[in-house]
């Protein structure tokens, strides 16, 4: 069974519908890239998947034992986040919140998933840092550590390289890379960015007037991805 399967799935808000038909599958270990114009959905379908808001109509089914509260999940950033006054080791730590159920504290356990995912994305010696004087790239590294204390098994990311320059851009998708290819981490992604679709998903979910899934190599010769192309990059 596939980790996360979407049918016939409709998505809104405040009693607007706005985009329904959505019919596709996630296996485990895949990266699925999601694409579409400003508007169109992508970021309530994650949350949508997270459980944060209820489907129009249709539904969301897991598979190998994944709960909605098991996703890692890194969100865009808002300024207000962007000046938040917590170390990194607080904010990482914190992405363990699933695991402590009742429990006021965290246990050595979560402090030592906090631990490895700091060391795994290069934030040790910032550990005792607030979260504000960091730069941006460091600032996502700090988010995907919290995400990964989240999960075993699957990530959404929504626009996770937003703001970052090209050499950051590039060391976050090879981070992101790494996590699905090598540590079996399934990816779903929303970007702007085509050619990192292209470059990195397994499959490319399409949303707009008409709704694409499909192999990468299926989008690319699809009239979804040529509409796309050709009206330029799209945001949000």
């Amino acid at each position: 069974m596939p980790l996360l399967t979407c049918q016939d799935l409709s998505l809104g808000y405040e009693g607007r519908k706005i985009v329904s038909g959505l019919n596709f599958k996630v296996d485990s270990g895949d990266c699925l890239c999601i694409v579409g114009e400003n508007g169109s959905g992508k970021s309530t379908l994650m949350k949508t998947i997270l459980g944060l808001q209820a489907p129009v109509g249709g539904k969301i089914l897991t598979g190998d034992g994944l709960k909605p509260n098991e996703i890692g999940y890194l969100p865009q950033q808002t300024v207000v986040q962007k000046d938040f006054p917590a170390s990194v080791w607080e904010i990482v730590l914190s992405g363990c919140g699933n695991r402590t159920g009742m429990r006021p504290f965290y246990n050595k356990e979560e402090k030592r998933i906090a631990k490895e995912k700091i060391e795994k994305m290069g934030l040790t010696p910032l550990s005792k840092r607030c979260y504000r004087e960091l730069s941006g790239g460091q600032q996502q590294r700090v988010l995907l550590a919290r995400a990964l204390c989240a999960t075993r098994k699957m990530i959404l990311l929504d626009e996770p390289v937003s703001g970052l320059d090209p050499k950051v851009t590039s060391e976050m998708y090879d981070l992101i890379e790494s996590l699905n290819k090598k540590d079996g981490i399934t990816v779903i992604m929303i970007s702007h960015d085509i050619e990192a679709a292209v470059k990195y998903a397994d499959h490319v979910l399409h949303i707009g007037h008409e709704v694409f899934f499909g192999t990468k190599e299926e989008y690319l010769k699809s009239a979804s991805s040529r509409t796309f192309l050709k009206g330029g990059e799209a945001n949000g």
